[in-house]
């Protein structure tokens, strides 16, 4: 039989995407005698200016073999419980958007039907009360979960703030001790076969070519296999989400690293603040249709508290997403297949998601059809679950002090958005659609934390005698205080994993 297994990966492009993709498939595709070829050149640079993430890059580690504290050390990372969104509601306001879920199962309803029902007979306690991840955040807390599953200490999902660059680096290492190659260079020409539309080389600006199988886009938004040579299409739902242009800057540290990203909305868009072990990486994504870059700069500076270190760096983007990921023996990831604004933090998973979804559906040779349409199904879901998650930010404020906040109200969003945040508001419903990779907890987390949480609850909840309701919910109150009164501080707790 002829053997029709890939024996070439090719990636083009470096950075978090690139190699991301070099350590996985090396380490997967290497012992079958695949060689996986990576071509970067330093002159284009990458994108990566810092990255928070989700607790799914967990996994992603743990399938590479990475220990975490080579991990913190390599990457200057930090821990992170979650957001802080200030002013997204109401000028003045904030909340937390945790990671995890808020209070513990009771019976067969979801917790916040009891919480809700609690808040109409008049208790005042605000649901993040029974998120450890809240408490502890608001208290500069940190530790990992323990084993006893009995304690609610025992459900404390994190994730990291890390310097993507270093992260790049960190991976580089890995896929070469794996086997993968890195070629110095700029491609210049792809040659695609007429006969089957599938790419045969790439050519470099040295006069090299370089042959494969299969064909890794990680060009950034260039996109110079997935669109320069096979013009995929690109979705653009700038018409959702606005923002368009970026400006970042890195500044000294002034306190502890806190657990937490911080989101502060802002007069066309809004700012990150994101802590790192030697630094602080500082961002405002905005809309160039209401504030020009001179302003966005201004609105950057002005709200570092630090030392700023570097020069401000200017990026602009258009949001959306390829209308095919994998094309023929192409596959996009990062920047090349599309691009949603870093509010939720979720530009390393969908790299991480996309690599883990072409494993799942690895092809031969032949390249089924089947499986890249099964691959563009599953990734354009995600992606618009993701999409519409941070439209529930914009379209759940009550701001509407600006140009850009007036026209954030007026949208139109898409029907199923409408209908989710409906459902959840007027009955505290909540409905679960293919490939949500935000549910309940974090959409609870967003509608409650802008003032616009459950009207009424299921009524099953009042099976539970209201002094029994009382008496449990204060329990829980007392225990998620307790146990964060109990951790170590976020600086104490890095530092002993750092020394150990």
């Amino acid at each position: 039989m002829t053997d029709k297994r890939l024996k070439k990966v090719v990636i083009i492009g470096g950075g978090t995407a690139g190699w991301m993709s070099a350590a996985l498939l090396s380490k997967f595709l290497s012992p079958n005698g695949t060689h996986v070829t990576l071509i970067e050149s330093e002159q284009l640079g990458t994108i990566g200016v810092g990255e928070a993430t989700i607790p799914h890059i967990q996994n992603f580690n743990t399938m590479l073999g990475i220990d975490e504290a080579t991990f913190l050390r390599e990457t200057k990372a930090t821990y992170k419980l979650g957001i802080q969104f200030v002013n997204w509601g109401r000028l003045g306001e904030s909340y937390i958007h945790p990671f995890g879920e808020y209070g513990i199962p009771m019976g067969d309803l979801q917790f916040h039907h009891f919480w809700s029902r609690m808040k109409q007979i008049g208790d005042t306690h605000s649901i993040g009360d029974y998120s450890l991840n809240i408490v502890a955040a608001k208290n500069g807390k940190f530790m990992r979960p323990i084993d006893d599953t009995t304690s609610l200490a025992s459900r404390i999902p994190y994730a990291y703030h890390l310097d993507a660059v270093l992260y790049a680096k960190f991976l580089r290492k890995i896929s070469e001790a794996h086997g993968a190659h890195r070629i110095e260079g700029k491609v210049v020409d792809v040659k695609v076969n007429s006969e089957n539309a599938l790419i045969q080389s790439v050519s470099l600006e040295s006069g090299q070519i370089i042959e494969g199988d299969l064909f890794i886009d990680c060009s950034g938004f260039r996109g110079v296999l997935i669109e320069g040579a096979l013009k995929a299409g690109y979705e653009d739902w700038s018409d959702l989400l606005p923002m368009d242009r970026a400006v970042t800057a890195h500044s000294k540290i002034k306190e502890p690293p806190k657990p937490y990203t911080i989101a502060t909305a802002k007069d066309a868009g809004w700012t990150w603040r994101i802590p790192l072990q030697n630094r602080v990486g500082n961002g405002h994504v905005y809309s160039s249709r209401f504030m020009d870059a001179n302003e966005a700069t201004e609105v950057l500076l002005n709200g570092i508290d630090g030392e700023i270190m570097t020069d401000p760096r200017h990026l602009s983007f258009k949001t959306g997403r390829r209308k095919s990921f994998w094309t023929g023996n192409c596959v996009a990831l990062g920047l090349s297949s599309g691009f949603l604004e870093p509010l939720e933090s979720t530009s390393i998973h969908l790299v991480q998601e996309g690599l883990i979804r072409l494993v799942a559906l690895m092809p031969d040779k032949d390249f089924s059809p089947a499986n890249s349409r099964e691959y563009n199904r599953v990734m354009g879901l995600t992606y618009e679950r993701i999409r519409d998650f941070i439209l529930l930010h914009y379209v759940a404020t009550q701001r509407s002090d600006s140009e850009f906040w007036r026209y954030i109200q007026k949208l139109e969003v898409p029907e199923i958005m409408t209908h989710r945040m409906s459902l959840l508001e007027e009955s505290g419903h909540y409905v679960s659609y293919e490939y949500d990779l935000f549910k309940l907890d974090s959409w609870i987390a967003v509608m409650e934390g802008q003032g616009r949480a459950p009207e009424t609850y299921n009524p099953i909840a009042d099976g539970v005698p209201v002094d029994t309701l009382r008496g449990t919910m204060s329990q829980l109150r007392h225990a998620v205080s307790e146990i964060s009164r109990q951790m170590p501080t976020h600086q104490t707790y890095l530092k002993h994993v750092l020394q150990n």
